[in-house]
């Protein structure tokens, strides 16, 4: 009995010592498998850093604002008797608008001038009378008032007629007419905007450290993409008293020519500054860089050597500092070299050391002025 139990327990020992050699030896495998895995090369595409000057300029984002523009109203209430203008026509200071309806006015008018006259000759009478001492200074001091404050009502009724006649405060371009022939005016009720477009104003805001640069008369360009191939030129006119405590800009307000009423007000537009002289610059496209809260950066490709020595095409993290943009393209003012291969696509999917494989059959954009096919 016991050498039965002593066979079996060596039997045993011997089928979970030879379980134990294969996993071991499984094990042994997957060590040496994962010693010598390889991650797969990605595909990326690149582009080589060269050294180019650009103008030193400050480009920023700017809203076009009417040098004067109200909505024009009604001063009195009434009823609108005739129009005199069209949606969106140009008109002229002064030009007529908007006639409301003065029957009424102009009738009581006629009551008081007739009162008016009466009460001139009653106090031509008096004064004949108070020569001769027929009537008192009492009497010749009661006509006297009696003519002066119908004079008075006259002018009065005339004012209010006056104001029912609405005309352009200054020279500009009409926008859409928001009434209606017939139709009951409360005061102050809107009838149409009434802006001047030319010249116009644009205001934008910069950075304070700019703010020395911003000085009255110095020249801007302003483009807008909905409009290719305009540029206008202007000059700065004014500057905001105080910086915003939130944003740290000071606002600038820009005055240009505006031919052909191109600018309307409330368009974006952008606003470009020269500040000083051309500096050298490495242009990237912009989906070249890791934008990180620590540090902008790139991935430089380059021959690296893997943990057995053979050598591979990988990427190489390198921190950047970006100062401005233009086009598809931003400037790298340094961490580059002339002639670095950069890769210009992919870098989400890249990490420091990995492998990569260059593909430039498609290129994003690297542009300093591009034209899209919809403009």
């Amino acid at each position: 009995m016991a050498k039965r139990l002593i066979i079996t327990l060596l039997a045993l020992a011997a089928v979970i010592g030879g379980l134990g050699f294969v996993k071991y030896r499984q094990v042994e495998v997957a060590i040496a498998q994962g010693a010598s895995f390889q991650m797969p090369a990605t595909a990326v595409t690149t582009v080589v850093a060269q050294r180019v000057t650009w103008p030193s300029t400050l480009s920023v984002i700017g809203t076009a604002a009417a040098v004067e523009g109200v909505t024009v109203s009604a001063d009195l209430p009434g009823t609108i008797d005739k129009i005199h203008f069209e949606s969106g026509q140009w008109v002229h200071e002064g030009d007529i608008l908007v006639e409301l309806d003065t029957r009424q006015e102009r009738a009581q008018l006629a009551n008081l001038e007739a009162q008016r006259d009466l009460a001139g000759i009653n106090y031509g009478r008096a004064q004949e009378l108070s020569k001769a001492g027929v009537i008192s200074r009492s009497e010749y001091d009661n006509a006297n008032a009696q003519q002066k404050g119908t004079e008075a009502q006259v002018g009065d009724i005339k004012a209010a007629i006056a104001r029912k006649t609405i005309h352009a405060p200054f020279t500009g371009l009409l926008g859409i007419r928001q009434v209606s022939l017939g139709q009951y005016l409360a005061a102050g009720q809107a009838i149409v905007s009434l802006q001047s477009v030319d010249p116009i104003y644009v205001n934008f805001g910069v950075p304070q450290q700019n703010t020395a640069s911003m000085t009255p008369g110095h020249v801007v360009r302003v483009t807008n993409t909905e409009l290719p191939g305009v540029a206008l030129t202007g000059r700065i006119t004014a500057l905001d008293s105080v910086v915003n405590e939130e944003t740290r800009n000071i606002q600038v307000q820009a005055t240009l020519a505006n031919k052909g009423n191109k600018l309307r007000p409330g368009m974006f537009v952008q606003v470009e500054m020269p500040l000083g002289q051309p500096r050298q610059v490495v242009p990237l496209p912009a989906s070249a860089i890791n934008y990180a809260p620590y540090g902008d950066s790139v991935f430089i490709v380059s021959d690296m050597k893997d943990a057995k020595g053979n050598t591979y095409r990988g990427v190489r993290q390198q921190v950047v500092k970006i100062e401005g943009s233009r086009g598809d393209q931003v400037a790298i003012t340094s961490g580059l070299n002339p002639g670095d291969e950069v890769v210009s696509s992919g870098v989400f999917k890249l990490r420091n050391g990995a492998p990569v494989q260059v593909n430039n059959s498609v290129k994003p954009g690297n542009n300093p002025s591009p034209k899209p096919e919809e403009s």
